[in-house]
């Protein structure tokens, strides 16, 4: 979740899926994580919190297994040809 203030009307904005815009001269926008206005300088930070979630399908487990078995090398055979 962002949160910015626009130094100009000192309207806070917070993000979400459709842009949110102050509508004074600086016309400072934000959508989701994305922040524009005419002079970057007059929009403060408030909070920043990324959201990262783990997408992987593979559980500890397996990304261990999957990591050893990287590690493997090829083993030779010697064959006695007759």
């Amino acid at each position: 979740m962002l949160s910015v203030r626009c130094k100009c009307c000192n309207k806070e904005l917070t993000s979400a899926a459709k842009p949110q815009i102050c509508g004074c001269p600086n016309q400072t926008t934000i959508t989701q994580d994305k922040i524009t206005a005419v002079d970057m300088t007059q929009v403060l930070l408030l909070n920043y919190e990324k959201n990262v979630k783990d997408t992987s399908i593979l559980s500890k487990s397996d990304l261990e297994y999957q990591e050893n078995r990287r590690k493997r090398q090829v083993r030779k055979l010697d064959f006695e040809i007759r």
